[in-house]
């Protein structure tokens, strides 16, 4: 999928959620600011999945940085990788970043971390492979959170669990898109499932001061 057909999903997306977008480059702006996205597409080679960016920019400085894998072959791989963006992250972006929100698709919770309280916007946990529930986040991600010095602006959490069929797990936790020790050991401290197919959770949170 090239790059207009991309910014063409995407505003459509939005538009369904009453956000208009304008193409600026390769970002789509919001009313000539803060926040903008962009997507774009990288083919799989040798049979490896695609892989699907999206970057939300914030401000100059920072920007939400998301990968997504694609599978299948051509389009139908970057669809793929678009419908796992609008299931993961697209409805906690919508209200953490444009202040849309379907609480149908993800949860809303309030967090006191040091002196400052938290709105906190919570994904829903997307499944790969086995028919299996993940287990509760929420609750050891605030505990970690509450160890973390946090500046008071939007900050991120991606979470990426993988459990193989030989039972070898691999965690991957990314707070403002840099490895994050802690939640790997909160994700690590919770009770998976075992089940006899490999699967692959992914979630996505983000969290923004409050505002008085």
């Amino acid at each position: 999928m090239n790059h207009a057909a991309l910014q063409n999903f995407l505003i459509r997306l939005f538009e369904r959620h009453d956000v208009e977008l304008q193409p600026d480059e390769d970002w789509l702006i919001t009313d000539d600011d803060f926040p903008a996205i962009r997507a774009s597409w990288h083919e799989g080679k040798a049979g490896e999945p695609g892989r699907l960016d999206i970057d939300v920019a914030l401000s100059e400085e920072r920007c939400i940085e998301e990968s997504f894998a694609g599978s299948g072959e051509g389009e139908a791989a970057c669809q793929d990788a678009l419908n796992r963006f609008v299931q993961s992250d697209f409805y906690v972006l919508l209200a953490a970043c444009w202040y849309v929100t379907d609480d149908r698709k993800m949860r809303l919770a309030s967090w006191d971390i040091g002196v400052r309280s938290w709105d906190v916007f919570i994904g829903p946990a997307s499944v790969q492979g086995a028919d299996i529930a993940a287990p509760e986040m929420a609750g050891v991600l605030a505990d970690a959170m509450k160890n973390e010095s946090l500046t008071a602006e939007a900050h991120w959490v991606r979470i990426f669990y993988r459990r193989g069929d030989d039972g070898a797990v691999d965690v991957e936790t990314l707070l403002d898109n840099a490895p994050w020790p802690a939640g790997d050991r909160a994700m690590l401290s919770l009770t998976w499932p075992v089940a006899e197919q490999a699967y692959r959770v992914r979630a996505f949170v983000v969290l923004d001061i409050r505002d008085y």
